[in-house]
């Protein structure tokens, strides 16, 4: 039996933000855990040091800053920002191979990352994550106990800013239960994948006239007032 529609078959590019503490990293592992054959997290490089339990090339590509700067110079990211005085960005390597091969594609960043990423692919998805409160985000960051008192009061500043910008995402997902924010992105993803304007052709040909020809004349039909 042949399709009726030519779907594309280009993965799509899904931008990840919110603020530090709002959860985004545990709402792509627990997505990815259940979707790993057809969707692949982009490790972005940055000039942060490593925090404990930080893996090269799992968590991020650390780099120096005079490293990260030449490869700014060189073209090398979709797109980049500074954060907290440290650079973030997204290697365009493997990035365009994997979505023209099918496989979505995860970009976890910054919102100013991301703005960029909308000039560039406006037709990307752009997904924020944001907490269910102020008093849960700063009870988040205070529990990591990875960073002092001033790195912490610099972020909750952050916050206020990059949740000023939801309104130029596409999507917002409150991450109050992680299982519902989680449903709630595979939804999102799913009914993406569902819109017109990713149809490339649809099929009407001989064969869906003969088979129109073959009911026209089928005997079979008792209400003979139907028309076909």
């Amino acid at each position: 039996m042949s399709k009726l529609l030519k779907e594309r078959e280009r993965g799509s590019l899904i931008i990840i933000s919110g603020p530090s503490g709002c959860g985004k990293g545990t709402i792509i592992n627990e997505y990815l855990r259940n979707n790993r054959d057809h969707a692949w997290l982009s490790v972005s490089c940055t000039s942060r040091k490593k925090r404990p339990g930080d893996e090269e090339g799992v968590n991020y590509y650390f780099v120096t800053k005079e490293e990260f700067e030449a490869m700014i110079k060189e073209k090398k990211f979709l797109e980049y920002a500074v954060y907290n005085g440290n650079y973030y960005g997204t290697p365009k390597e493997y990035i365009e191979s994997r979505l023209a091969s099918g496989i979505d594609v995860l970009l976890e960043i910054e919102v100013q990352g991301a703005l960029q990423v909308k000039e560039i692919i406006p037709e990307a998805i752009f997904i924020f994550v944001m907490p269910p409160s102020m008093e849960v985000l700063r009870d988040r960051l205070v529990g990591r106990e990875t960073e002092n008192r001033e790195a912490i009061l610099g972020r909750f500043k952050r916050a206020y800013k990059e949740i000023n910008e939801v309104t130029k995402y596409n999507y917002v997902i409150t991450n109050d239960k992680i299982e519902e924010a989680v449903l709630k992105m595979q939804s999102i993803i799913i009914s993406e994948k569902c819109r017109v304007d990713r149809i490339e052709e649809v099929y009407l040909g001989n064969e869906e006239e003969e088979i129109h020809e073959l009911l026209r004349d089928d005997k079979s039909f008792i209400n003979k007032d139907v028309e076909i």
